[in-house]
């Protein structure tokens, strides 16, 4: 039987030491709460993961999770303010932002500069015999090249099909003059004519119209990193919370009282239950399913097991030198096509001695060799680490020779959180939901069910993101502290981040 521990009352326990877990306790103890964080794993950040090839200073690093914000998520914007950050914001340079960067084709492997004429070269072939104007058909290659590199297999096809059916016969009525780039006129602002037109969203099917706001906010030329890494956003946090941080805490089971919340902590016959006052579940819902639950009602039995995740896997190589800055890539990504289907590049050495994520040096430099989401995620994620490895460096040597010479590759390291024992996915999705139906899921899944609150991104208006983290975490602050300042008889206060 488990052991029981003694009751500590008025304390705030908080399940998860991620994003969501550690703003919600950093917030709660400067409303005046004595908190405490159970995490079941040895690491704080969650789904905040930098990883670094060496422990040495300035060692090279890349992000295996999180690793780019965009600047209207003002709530995390705050927080990277208030934790002193601010002088570590660099711009975030993304797909289709280099010019000496790769684009797959079905002519292979061409350079962003020359990509236009096999782009479009591509989409009229796939449309043939519509005939459209060339500058209909400039807007359809550019969108079919943000979502071939962005967008899981079944939302690929289901551009195609858009493109073929409805969303070019939309675009055609419109004047696109203004959103025509280059000297060829032969590129197009997305981001804009999306902007200015959004009513041609409506010739994109339900599931590919809900993913468009990851694809263009993923593409966006408004976003930004952390010189020094996301997880200092982690450490910052954690070392501003004066309550107990407990690692390789695994809850297992959550049991709903009136006037209390009991945790079982660990498994099998060394476990032990926790009697708690009040309890922040941050967990993600596919780890919750794993959970003995009682005192739960059935509506919110209901969207724990309905939230989906989709998966997603990063695959980072330690390189002996910065081979691609020879071929004037300066940062930014490729699209890589195939199985890895992203590369990301590491900012140029300038910007900072040895703090930046891959700067040259003795200690050589690190690059994103692969990430991918939804069924590509699954094809590497679930192959055993070192085939994952293999495969990843036999393709990426496809598009880049040097990597395969002799002492160029160091280390590599991956992370697929489709297959993490404490995430069970990647993020939340809601693809293919309308707008009134997402917020219904959100709604459901931050609900309190009396003592027990929660928070997440799956909790939040902005699923796969730090800031939805965030928001989930004031959102439950408040609900919390109303709670307690009922039972007190005082007034609420006003969160400062809100």
């Amino acid at each position: 039987m488990p052991k029981h521990l003694t009751r500590t009352r008025g304390t705030v326990t908080v399940i998860g030491a991620g994003m969501a877990g550690l703003v919600a306790a950093y917030e709660l103890e400067r409303l005046g709460h004595r908190v405490e964080i159970l995490e079941g794993s040895r690491r704080l950040g969650g789904r905040v993961h930098t990883h670094r090839f060496g422990a040495h200073e300035g060692a090279p690093f890349v992000e295996l999770g999180a690793m780019r914000v965009p600047t209207a998520h003002h709530r995390t914007m705050h927080y990277i303010e208030h934790l002193g950050l601010v002088d570590q914001v660099r711009p975030f340079t993304t797909l289709l932002s280099e010019e000496n960067a790769f684009l797959a084709t079905s002519t292979g492997h061409v350079r962003l500069r020359d990509a236009p004429r096999a782009l479009i070269a591509d989409v009229r072939a796939s449309l043939a015999p519509a005939d459209y104007r060339d500058e209909t058909i400039v807007f359809g290659a550019w969108l079919a090249a943000v979502v071939d590199a962005v967008a899981p297999p079944a939302l690929r096809e289901g551009l195609r099909a858009d493109l073929a059916r409805n969303l070019l016969d939309l675009v055609e009525r419109l004047d696109l003059t203004p959103h025509l780039l280059g000297a060829g006129k032969d590129r197009i602002d997305v981001h804009g004519l999306f902007a200015a037109h959004p009513g041609i969203r409506a010739g994109c099917g339900t599931r590919l119209n809900s993913f468009l706001d990851d694809i263009l906010a993923e593409t966006s030329p408004r976003l930004v990193r952390l010189a020094c890494g996301m997880d200092q956003l982690v450490q910052r946090l954690a070392a501003r919370i004066r309550g107990p941080i407990w690692l390789g805490q695994e809850v297992t089971g959550v049991d709903v009282a009136p006037d209390h919340v009991r945790l079982r902590i660990g498994r099998g016959p060394l476990a032990v239950v926790r009697r708690a006052d009040l309890v922040l579940c941050t967990v993600p819902f596919s780890l919750l399913r794993g959970m003995t639950l009682r005192g739960l009602d059935e509506d919110k039995l209901a969207v724990v097991r309905e939230v989906d995740y989709c998966p997603a896997t990063k695959v980072a190589v330690h390189c002996r030198e910065p081979f691609w800055e020879r071929e004037g890539i300066r940062g930014g990504a490729s699209f890589s096509g195939g199985l890895i289907r992203q590369t990301y590049y590491p900012a140029p050495a300038e910007e900072g001695p040895r703090r930046d994520g891959g700067g040259p040096g003795p200690q050589g430099a690190a690059l994103l060799a692969s990430y991918t989401i939804g069924e590509d995620a699954d094809l590497l994620g679930r192959m055993p680490v070192r085939q994952r490895h293999r495969t990843v460096l036999d393709e990426l040597g496809r598009m880049h020779p040097q990597l395969l010479r002799r002492g160029m590759v160091r280390g590599v390291a991956s992370m697929a959180w489709g297959e993490h024992p404490w995430t069970g996915g990647g993020c939340t999705i809601r693809w293919g939901q309308d707008a009134a139906a997402c917020e219904e899921e959100r709604r459901r899944a931050a609900r309190p069910q009396g003592r027990l609150f929660f928070a997440g991104e799956h909790c939040s208006t902005e699923p796969a993101w730090i800031e939805g983290a965030v928001e989930s975490a004031l959102d439950a602050v408040r609900g919390i502290d109303r709670r307690a300042s009922a039972r007190r008889g005082t007034a609420p206060t006003r969160l400062e981040a809100a």
